[in-house]
């Protein structure tokens, strides 16, 4: 009786520093900025607080911005053959019953990609290219020279280079689940639009989480994607809660929660903070390029694995 009040009286203290971080400092909807901030500006104002931003004009000189129409990707890297992940229902990288199931990850050309994707081919399950290991330097470099390597003013406030640079386009089925990162993230949209849900680190106590076997699509020769599961690996720990459909009565804390939603539109840059739990889909189509800064592993990070012990011990894990 005695461990079950003080377990309680531990879940509200959480309860309370999520509430307490909305009164002090968080927004109650994503600001906009007009121009980029210099480095002093954005480090003070944004990354410091660990607060989103969506800003404007930010790569407005960018060539890709008026480049990257179907045409103009068929001929400069059409034959290029890239990753894609593919998947029965648009959920790659989620929770699927009682595991934690990846895409098919299928090698074809840039050309193949756009034909599915303006419906000249017809082909079962969801195209999504998504993959995150700077898949633009790597797989596309004959696209870098329509962006930028780095964010000169991000890259200063930092005192660092960004990790990853990643090309992303897909279906509007695609969806990415609920996960956070540990880096500092501008997400910039070339075309189309993306639609995010944010949750600051602060909610982690209310965002439930579990221990899932690993496994991946595969799709067979007659269409059907089967399961498959890679019982060698061990359990990965993800969130099971659609935020689109949360099932309240499963996991009745994430009610203590203040999702943010926002819109990036073609032309705009969202800064995502390391740490916040993000939820993405897209317009059909929609190309984004993101940078991957790779955040200080400092006091905020030490009090965020506080916070996530503490959850644990709670019982959201």
């Amino acid at each position: 009786m005695e461990e079950k009040l003080t377990l309680d009286a531990l879940k509200k203290c959480l309860t309370d520093c999520s509430q307490e971080a909305r009164e002090l400092y968080l927004n109650q909807s994503v600001p906009y900025l007009e121009q980029a901030p210099s480095p002093l500006e954005f480090y003070r104002d944004w990354i410091g607080p660990n607060k989103p931003c969506i800003i404007r004009n930010a790569f407005s000189h960018w060539p890709a911005l008026s480049r990257w129409t179907p045409s103009y990707l068929r001929e400069t890297v059409g034959s290029k053959v890239i990753s894609v992940a593919v998947t029965p229902n648009g959920y790659a990288d989620a929770v699927s019953g009682e595991r934690f199931v990846m895409p098919e990850e299928r090698q074809m050309s840039f050309s193949s990609l756009l034909d599915v994707l303006e419906g000249k081919v017809e082909k079962e399950g969801v195209f999504y290219v998504q993959k995150q290991c700077s898949n633009l330097t790597e797989e596309l470099p004959e696209l870098t020279a329509d962006v930028e390597p780095h964010v000169s003013w991000m890259s200063q406030a930092l005192g660092k280079l960004p990790d990853a640079v990643n090309f992303w386009l897909g279906e509007a089925s695609a969806v990415t689940s609920v996960h956070k990162d540990h880096y500092e993230n501008l997400y910039c949209v070339i075309s189309g639009e993306k639609h995010f849900i944010l949750l600051p680190p602060t909610d982690r106590p209310s965002i439930p989480y579990g221990l899932y076997q690993p496994a991946v699509y595969r799709q067979r020769a007659d269409g059907v994607f089967e399961v498959v599961d890679q019982t060698h690996s061990e359990k990965v720990p993800w969130i099971p809660l659609d935020p689109l459909n949360p099932d309240l009565e499963r996991y009745p804390d994430y009610r203590n929660t203040r999702p943010l939603h926002c819109t990036v539109k073609a032309g705009e840059m969202l800064y995502l903070p390391s740490l916040w739990f993000h939820h993405v889909r897209q317009s059909h189509g929609c190309i984004a390029v993101n940078f991957w800064y790779d955040m200080e592993y400092d006091i905020k990070y030490n009090y965020f694995q506080l916070l996530e012990s503490l959850a644990g011990v709670t019982g959201s894990l």
